[in-house]
């Protein structure tokens, strides 16, 4: 009975199994036979919808979850076979519910290990055609119905992706690696899309990580940026477009969050701070131009379009910049182009893009307002700054250099009465300057400028004295002072130079020196007590100043009438400090390594008071201008190759008159020029210097260079060692410098007695720098 009642039940059980196990079977059989189906379809109508070939290992689709996913894509470049995309995963969820309502939504949308390839050329890029193909007219009416429809797409995802980007015509070559991407995606109804961005850099190192929101409709932005350790080597490749050659190397460090508008530059206001470190940029990875240790920018808030400019600080700790003067151009026309041409040419050129150009196009733009904005810098510090200055375009290298150039300004702000900078620097070889300016920053064409320059070595500047007189400079100390106050551009100046005991030596006589009756001069601008002392006045507008002379014409007028009467006192004085130098250094010509008859007299009367005095002892020190006594070596060596060449002779026959020829026989020889040329190796080699060791070599020049040192070293023994007062002196070891009066020598330093005719010189010198004309600069003297 039990059997009969239960049998309908079993009835429907197995019914509803059946239809169940028929569903089963009918939706495996659909998503097993759908899936290459979309396979198929994908491959076959790929060129007619999107333009492009499709390739993929397997799809699996299933009609009832919405789930898509294609393994391994591929999609290669238009007509090419090239891939353009890569992915190892793509996988879409769609809502099919929402289709009832006429919405279509990606709910999910993720990329796995994709690989990009984006080509420019010009202006076009190589995916150009897929924007275009959907921007087509035909295809939209195609894709959109009669009734509204609805698109969403939410929880987009790119994971480990990485991207190549070229631009064959420049050429330029990146790559962005570990690209990591995910945003809650967009909504039909909203125009606002939010996401976050990770990825490195594929040229050396650099970490950014991004989370931004954008209005797609009105183009408003916000985002926050931190960038790690990005390499800026990257430039090099938009550097190769600006220059002739040239190297660049830095770290940038950031963490920035701005809003903006994409529509306007200037719309942006941002805080946060930027920091570049070890950033080098020159000739090559090995020669500087341009190099700092550290740039940091603390901002508060800088908003252009607001005109604000608030910064806590700006400091830049230890910059370098070098400027060389080469016979034609300098370092940097040479590089960039005369006047910048290539800059220009770059910049002209609307189908070229460069990176460098867009990025200090931008800063200009948010920078151009600055002084019409509210601005402040609550600090404001240069460290530890080196600027150089070569000047190769005269006979002789002239170099000099602010270092370490310190620049100091707390509480720059247009709000203050007064923005006050401070610069204090020393001068390489010798000097300092310190300079205090004082600006109105409501108009900036009012300031106060105070400044101090000290203890310059006149001797320094022979470069250009013997190129433009013959006469070089072995004494002197230049000093300048100077007090400015500047109202609308109208100027009130007093400028103060003092040269004190400034003094001739020996004309030079070469074919690259000019010549001019200095020491004819000199009678008629050095004052009784051997001292240059102007005051030249400056007045009229900064765009046009005015000149005052009449000091340094009334001080020549008087020494016409009053020095005169006293030459015996003047003389007397020289000699008295020709006594006391000579005593105390034994000064060497360029390339001199033989005594002379004046050196040979004077260590007579050393070696008299040496026998005089048994007990007593001189400590020698050699002191060489190294840098200067090679570049004499370097010059005759390279001119007598060209020299012997040009008369056909060899170097045995190479008589005193031929050294005298070599020796006069200018650097800047259209002739002697040409021959250097034409044995080049390296067309980066600009000045007469590097093109003469180019020639000569190196490792010769430092052999003659420590063959004169040996041989000075050997001459001033071997007086003392004959006259029989060897023992008494000591000569050191060689210590390398630039010396004041510029001329290598010997240091003399007494042990024991000191001779009679150098306290005497000493005493009389002193006494005469006690009274008048003397005793006015006696300060200046002991600094």
């Amino acid at each position: 009975m039990n059997f009969k009642v239960l049998q309908p039940k079993n009835k429907w059980l197995k019914l509803l199994f059946s239809i169940l196990l028929i569903i089963t079977i009918l939706v495996a059989l659909v998503i097993v036979f759908i899936s290459p189906i979309a396979k198929y379809l994908v491959q076959k109508y790929d060129t007619k919808y999107l333009g492009r070939e499709i390739k993929v290992d397997w799809v699996y689709v299933n009609p009832f979850t919405g789930y898509i996913h294609l393994d391994n894509l591929e999609i290669y470049e238009a007509e090419s076979d090239t891939v353009f995309l890569y992915a190892s995963g793509l996988s879409v969820n769609f809502s099919m519910l929402k289709l009832l309502a006429k919405t279509y939504e990606i709910s999910a949308l993720k990329i796995s290990n994709p690989r990009g390839f984006i080509i420019r050329n010009n202006n076009v890029f190589n995916f150009n055609d897929i924007i275009q193909k959907f921007s087509d007219k035909d295809t939209l009416d195609t894709l959109t119905a009669k009734d509204p429809l609805h698109f969403n797409l939410l929880n987009c995802e790119i994971s480990e992706g990485a991207f190549y980007m070229s631009e064959p015509n420049t050429p330029i070559n990146y790559s962005f690696l570990h690209v990591n991407f995910n945003s809650d995606g967009k909504y039909w109804d909203r125009d606002t899309i939010n996401g976050n961005l990770s990825l490195q850099s594929g040229i050396g190192s650099g970490d950014v990580k991004l989370d931004f929101s954008i209005n797609i409709k009105t183009l408003d932005y916000r985002f926050g940026a931190v960038v790690t350790n990005f390499n800026l080597g990257v430039m090099n490749q938009y550097l190769q477009d600006l220059a002739s050659y040239g190297s660049l190397s830095g770290f940038i460090n950031g963490n920035i969050k701005a809003k903006g508008n994409f529509n306007s530059k200037e719309n942006i206001d941002g805080h946060g701070r930027i920091v570049i470190n070890d950033f080098h940029f020159g000739k090559d990875s090995l020669t500087d131009y341009v190099s700092y240790k550290q740039l940091a920018l603390a901002i508060i808030r800088l908003a252009p379009a607001h005109k604000k400019y608030l910064f806590d600080t700006i400091r830049l700790e230890e910059p370098y910049f070098k400027y060389e003067k080469y016979d034609e151009l300098d370092n940097l026309q040479n590089m960039f182009g005369e006047k910048g041409a290539k800059v220009k040419e770059v910049k002209n050129n609307p189908e070229k893009f460069n990176l460098i150009i867009t990025v200090s196009q931008y800063i200009q733009t948010l920078f151009k307002n600055f002084f019409k904005s509210d601005y402040k810098i609550n600090s404001l510090a240069v460290v530890d700054a080196n600027l150089v200055f070569n000047d190769f375009s005269v006979s002789e290298k002239f170099s000099t250099s602010l270092n370490p150039l310190n620049i100091k300004s707390d509480s720059v702000s247009n709000k203050n009465k007064l923005v006050r900078v401070y610069l204090k620097s020393g001068i390489k070889p010798y000097g300092f300057l310190t300079v205090n300016i004082s600006v109105d920053p409501s108009t900036n064409k009012d300031f106060d400028l105070h400044y101090k320059l000290q203890k310059v070595s006149a001797s320094q500047f022979n470069p250009y004295v013997i190129s433009y007189t013959s006469f070089p400079l072995d004494r002197g100390t230049l000093e300048l002072f100077g007090n400015w106050q500047v109202r609308n551009d109208l100027i009130k100046s007093n400028n103060h130079l003092i040269v004190v005991d400034p003094r001739l030596s020996k004309r030079i006589r070469k074919q690259d020196a000019q010549w001019l009756p200095v020491p004819l001069a000199f009678l008629f601008v050095r004052e009784r007590g051997n001292v240059i002392d102007y005051e030249i006045p400056i007045s009229g507008n900064l765009k046009d100043p005015k000149f005052h002379y009449m000091d340094p014409i009334m001080d020549a007028l008087k020494n016409i009438f009053v020095k005169p009467a006293t030459t015996p006192y003047r003389f007397e004085v020289k000699n008295l400090e020709t006594e006391i130098e000579k005593s105390q250094a034994l000064a060497w010509f360029r390339r001199q390594a033989q005594l002379n008859i004046g050196q040979e007299n004077f260590l007579n009367k050393i070696s008299d008071f040496l026998k005089e005095n048994p007990s007593a002892s001189i400590l020698v020190q050699p002191v060489t201008y190294a840098e200067k006594e090679k570049e004499y070596i370097l010059f005759f060596e390279a001119k007598k190759k060209y020299y012997l060449l040009r008369k056909g002779k060899t170097e045995k026959f190479l008589t005193k008159q031929d050294s005298l020829a070599v020796e006069r026989l200018s650097v800047k020889d259209p002739s002697f020029i040409k021959y250097l040329n034409k044995h080049l190796t390296d067309s980066l080699l600009f000045t007469v210097q590097e093109k003469c060791y180019s020639l000569v070599g190196e490792a010769f020049i430092n052999g003659e260079f420590n063959k004169l040192k040996n041989s000075r070293t050997q001459a001033f023994k071997a007086y003392f060692d004959e006259a029989g007062t060897g023992k008494q002196i000591k000569i050191v070891s060689n210590k390398n410098g630039i010396p004041f009066n510029g001329l290598s020598s010997f240091e003399l330093h007494y042990k024991g007695k000191i001779p009679e005719a150098l306290l005497e010189a000493y005493q009389q010198l002193n006494a005469y720098n006690l009274v008048a004309p003397r005793d006015k600069y006696r300060a200046f003297r002991k600094k």
